[in-house]
């Protein structure tokens, strides 16, 4: 069957009230019964609990609290790199954004997207990555769905974008046109002494929400409008492996990064898995990031969740 058939049934599913009760569902507090249901998810996805801080499945009071669990210290060690991976998850796509406008991400076979697309329609932020580069990560439900910087950047905006709620797995990735432009997504926008840098989380089928440390949780609720957030007046700084968001249940995340002399690591290949922390690029120019490869991938204490989770 090909991947354009296998995905049609998307096409006709409910999927924002499927979405709507997912994430209504993932939020309860069962006892006993929430704790079965984590018990089968670990089994049926192979989670690594001996990585979890709480190991216990027993002592996560709702699925979202364990879907979003931290990570033991240590676990994740940052590599001395200008660039390291924000997430854990197989590569899906990355590369050099292309086209005769240096606009194109590529997603699959067949299929690009613009990088205007993507920021939810925003000629001016879009053209500050022409001829840049992109990573497109994709996280599966056994893995780590906590999102850190994979540069120190100053935080710009925050761009939510409404959109489709297709499933965001490698098969509908071939199968759906332009998919990372359409399904509803958060754009993040920073800047550091390399220029701009964009980290997307892109929502999907049952991802219940998505979150940010300096906001809470985006969305819900889901007007059905372009929301925009100016943080320039703020003076919010991250460092290179802070946390900087969360995906309750699932999904990609897509860096732009500038056009410049930067350089993938050799073996990062699409489908390949990697590792928060893991060397991602160099920047031949100039270092764009802390050297400090002794920072624990987690939120640092002056850096509070700006709202409810």
């Amino acid at each position: 069957m090909s991947d354009r058939l296998a995905v049609l049934p998307q096409y006709l599913l409910p999927k924002q009230a499927l979405t709507q009760l997912m994430g209504k569902l993932a939020g309860l507090e069962g006892g006993s019964a929430t704790t079965a249901v984590i018990r089968w998810f670990i089994q049926r996805y192979k989670v690594n609990m001996s990585e979890a801080l709480e190991a216990d499945p027993a002592a996560y009071k709702s699925f979202n609290q364990f879907f979003t669990r931290p990570l033991r210290p240590g676990v994740r060690p940052l590599a001395d790199a200008d660039w390291v991976c924000p997430v854990d998850g197989a590569i899906s796509q990355l590369g050099r954004i292309t086209g005769a406008a240096g606009d194109q991400i590529f997603q699959a076979k067949g299929h690009h997207y613009s990088t205007q697309a993507l920021v939810g329609g925003n000629a001016a932020l879009a053209a500050q990555f022409a001829h840049g580069h992109f990573a497109t990560i994709y996280l599966s439900p056994r893995d780590y769905h906590r999102i850190h910087m994979p540069c120190a950047g100053r935080l710009l905006r925050m761009i939510y974008v409404p959109g489709e709620l297709f499933s965001v797995n490698p098969t509908t990735a071939r199968g759906v046109p332009g998919l990372f432009a359409r399904n509803e997504r958060v754009v993040c926008v920073f800047e550091n002494d390399a220029g701009p840098f964009v980290l997307t989380l892109v929502g999907a089928t049952i991802v219940g929400s998505m979150a940010t440390v300096w906001h809470g949780v985006v969305n819900p609720p889901r007007p059905g409008t372009l929301r925009d957030w100016d943080y320039q007046a703020q003076n919010i700084h991250l460092h290179r492996g802070d946390e900087m968001g969360r995906f309750l249940l699932g999904s990609t995340v897509v860096l732009l990064m500038p056009q410049g002399d930067l350089h993938f690591t050799a073996d990062w290949q699409a489908t390949r898995p990697v590792r928060l922390g893991d060397v991602t690029a160099q920047q031949a120019e100039r270092r764009c990031c802390s050297a400090r490869a002794d920072v624990h991938p987690h939120a640092r204490p002056g850096v509070r969740w700006g709202g409810p989770f």
